[in-house]
C-alpha cells in the first residue's frame, strides 16, 4: 500500500531548541533534525521536510501566518504538519483554520519540554501529528476536521484547543468539547466531529483576505476597571494604529460600571467585541441580566457579542475581518454564528 505524502513545516519553538554554552535553549534545529530524531516516521508516510523558520512562536506574527497559509495551499501533498512553540498555538491554528479550504489534513503540532530534558515530547508529538495525517479516518474527513492540533496522543479542533496552563506537559485541552480523536498504540481512535458551520461560513466570507494587517487590541477587564486605557486609545494619534478591539468581559457577558463611558465610546469609534475572561470560553449570555453594564445594554450599545470564542481566538478572528474589510454589520453576523 502507497504510503501518503506528509510534509512537514517546521517554524521553530521549544521542539527546535537546543542549549547553548551557557544551558540556555536557543533556536537551533530544523525540520530535518527534528524528522531524524523519530525514526518510525518513514514507516508511515512519505515524509518532506521543510525549514519555514527558527523563532519562538510568541514572536509569530499574523502576516507570517497568512504566508504559510499561502504555502500550504501550494503543497503537493497528502497531509501537512506545522511544527512551532506552544505558546501562540491556539490562536495560530485557528488563522489556519480560517485562512485554508483544502481537502488534506493540516496539524499544528509542538513540545512542552525541551530536547535537553529527561522525557522531552516533541518526538511523541511530531510521530503522532504524522500518524494522524496518515490515518484513513483522517484522511477521509479532513475536510469536517478542519485544521487539527495534536499534542499528547489527544486531537483538538483548531478552533476549541486552548493552552491551559503554562509550563505541564498535558497543558492542551479543548474545555467545552473535549477531543476528536485519541492515539492507543498504533491507532487513531475517532471520539467525535467538530461543529464547523461558524468557521465554515467565517473561511467563506473572509476568502482571499490578503489586506494590510489590521491591528486589534485586547482588553481584559477585572475588578474594579475603570477603562482608563481605552481613553487613552482613542486619544491617541490614529487611535495608536489601532482598527479594533476585543474586551475579554467577565461572567456571562459583564464589565464595571466604571468602564462603560469609555467602552462605549470604544465601540463608536471601531468594531469592539465582547468574549467571555472565563478561561473555559463562552458562550455568553444575551438576554438576562439588566443595567449599563451587562448583556443586554452592552448589546444594544453595539458591542459585537463573540459567542464561544475565546479572547484570543475572537482578537484572530476580528483581525481577519478587519483584513478582508468587512463592513461592521458583516462581522457582527460572522461572529453572532459563534453563539
Amino acid at each position: 500500500m502507497t504510503k501518503p505524502r506528509v510534509h512537514i513545516l517546521a517554524l521553530g519553538g521549544t521542539i527546535a531548541t537546543r542549549p547553548d554554552s551557557t544551558g540556555a535553549m536557543q533556536m537551533g534545529l530544523g525540520a530535518d533534525d527534528l524528522v531524524a530524531a523519530v525514526p518510525l516516521l518513514e514507516t508511515l508516510a512519505e515524509i518532506e521536510a521543510e525549514t519555514v523558520s527558527r523563532v519562538g512562536s510568541h514572536s509569530l506574527s499574523f502576516d507570517q501566518i497568512h504566508a504559510l497559509a499561502a504555502r500550504i495551499r501550494g503543497l503537493e501533498a497528502d497531509g501537512v504538519i506545522v511544527t512551532q512553540g506552544t505558546d501562540t498555538l491556539e490562536e495560530t491554528s485557528f488563522l489556519l483554520d480560517l485562512l485554508l479550504d483544502v481537502d488534506v489534513p493540516v496539524i499544528v503540532t509542538a513540545a512542552m519540554r525541551n530536547p535537553s530534558l529527561t522525557s522531552p515530547d516533541g518526538a511523541g508529538n511530531l510521530l503522532a501529528a504524522v500518524r494522524v495525517a496518515s490515518d484513513p479516518w483522517v484522511r477521509r474527513s479532513a475536510r469536517t476536521l478542519g485544521v487539527l492540533a495534536v499534542m499528547l496522543d489527544e486531537v483538538y479542533a483548531a478552533a476549541d484547543v486552548l493552552k491551559v496552563h503554562p509550563t505541564r506537559v498535558n497543558a492542551f485541552a479543548a474545555t467545552q468539547t473535549g477531543p476528536l480523536a485519541a492515539l492507543v498504540e498504533d491507532r487513531v481512535v475517532p471520539l467525535s466531529l467538530p461543529v464547523r458551520d461558524a468557521v465554515v461560513a467565517a473561511r467563506r466570507t473572509i476568502a482571499g483576505a490578503s489586506g494590510k494587517a489590521a491591528p486589534v487590541a485586547l482588553f481584559w477587564m477585572s475588578l474594579d476597571d475603570d477603562a482608563a486605557l481605552m481613553s487613552m486609545l482613542l486619544a491617541a494619534s490614529d487611535r495608536a494604529g489601532y482598527r479594533g478591539a476585543v474586551i475579554a468581559a467577565m461572567g456571562g457577558g459583564h464589565v464595571s460600571e466604571r468602564s462603560v463611558e469609555n467602552i462605549h465610546r470604544l465601540a463608536r469609534a471601531m468594531p469592539t467585541v465582547i468574549a467571555p475572561r472565563a478561561g473555559a470560553g463562552g458562550p455568553m449570555l444575551r438576554h438576562t441580566y439588566g443595567g449599563p453594564s451587562a448583556e443586554i445594554e452592552l448589546r444594544r450599545a453595539g458591542l459585537i457579542w463573540g459567542g464561544r470564542l475565546h479572547p484570543l481566538k475572537a482578537r484572530v478572528l476580528l483581525e481577519t475581518c478587519l483584513r478582508a474589510g468587512l463592513d461592521r454589520p458583516a462581522i457582527t453576523d460572522l461572529f453572532d454564528a459563534f453563539g
